[in-house]
């Protein structure tokens, strides 16, 4: 079939809807989180991070009680629709994965529509993985009270290794 006047102007108008995605650097340090599945085009199969590509993405302090830690705590590492933003990252669910391979699925919006940290920090320093590091997802629980619920305390995954978009 000919590429008529109509179809070039489809193909462009579709081509401009798409985000335009900036390359990510390669890992220099120890890769700490590995995000895989339905990531935009030209990422590969899997996008990984080291903890300096985190730190150089906006951060963001959450100061919040989490049922975890006494007290208000300090949570600073970028939001979690960064992160997704920067692999291209499209899909219906997030499946987080730990360390100890605890996995959670969260939707993906929420995502987009609450302020959600990928901690990498805690009161100003790196966690370690026996303080739930060295990354933990985070909800600002103290400034959205009906997030305090088992649902969203469940998708708080600490020892964060593996992101699965579905």
């Amino acid at each position: 079939m000919p590429i008529t006047r109509r179809h070039a102007s489809l193909a462009v108008a579709s081509a401009l809807a798409l985000p335009v995605l900036a390359a990510l650097p390669r890992p220099t340090g120890r890769v700490i989180l590995s995000l895989k599945g339905r990531l935009g085009a030209g990422h590969g199969p899997s996008v990984d991070f080291d903890d300096a590509m985190l730190a150089t993405m906006p951060q963001h302090t959450l100061r919040t009680q989490t049922p975890w830690h006494e007290g208000v705590k300090a949570f600073t590492g970028p939001l979690l629709r960064d992160v997704l933003a920067a692999a291209g990252a499209q899909g219906s669910t997030i499946r987080a994965v730990a360390l100890n391979d605890y996995k959670v699925d969260i939707p993906f919006d929420d995502a987009q529509a609450i302020d959600v940290v990928m901690a990498r920090l805690l009161d100003g320093k790196p966690m370690p993985v026996r303080d739930k590091g060295p990354l933990f997802i985070i909800y600002p629980f103290d400034d959205r009270p009906e997030l305090r619920s088992p649902q969203y305390f469940a998708r708080c995954a600490w020892q964060l290794r593996t992101i699965e978009i579905l």
